[in-house]
């Protein structure tokens, strides 16, 4: 069972290249030899996000709440150092 990943989310991150570094540290290692060759996170980390945040763990990130997230570990690194 895997989350489904919109486009519209996945450009959302693209415009926004402050997050990619994020988005990054997310991804497991070796992300870009398996398919869709994006740096997404762990899939039983995602299931888990989804859990926690929408309920459901088939529900696809909405692209406001994903933006909002990494923001939010961006700053919260920066604090930590």
């Amino acid at each position: 069972m895997t989350v489904p990943v919109t486009r519209s989310t996945v450009w959302a991150v693209v415009r926004r290249p402050t997050l990619w570094r994020v988005a990054l540290r997310l991804a497991p290692r070796g992300w870009w030899r398996r398919s869709p060759h994006l740096p997404l996170p762990d899939p039983a980390y995602l299931r888990f996000r989804m859990v926690t945040m929408y309920g459901d763990a088939t529900h696809a990130p909405e692209t406001d709440d994903l933006v909002t997230y990494l923001e939010w570990c961006r700053r919260f690194r920066a604090v930590r150092r």
